[in-house]
């Protein structure tokens, strides 16, 4: 590849992912940090939402 296709390849992969988040920040529900678990508590018991953690014992 020549050094002009390399750039213009660079430039159209950053203006895409950037469309992108621009989209997902727009039509994305807020997110509520309240409802969150902190990072830290991960592994505490804190009910989680799904998965496997969510299956009756």
């Amino acid at each position: 590849m020549t050094k002009v296709s390399k750039q213009k390849l660079s430039v159209a992969f950053w203006t895409v992912l950037l469309l992108f988040l621009v989209w997902d920040t727009v039509v994305s529900a807020p997110i509520d940090l309240r409802n969150e678990p902190p990072l830290i508590a991960a592994g505490s018991g804190k009910a989680s939402v799904g998965g496997h953690c969510a299956i009756a014992k």
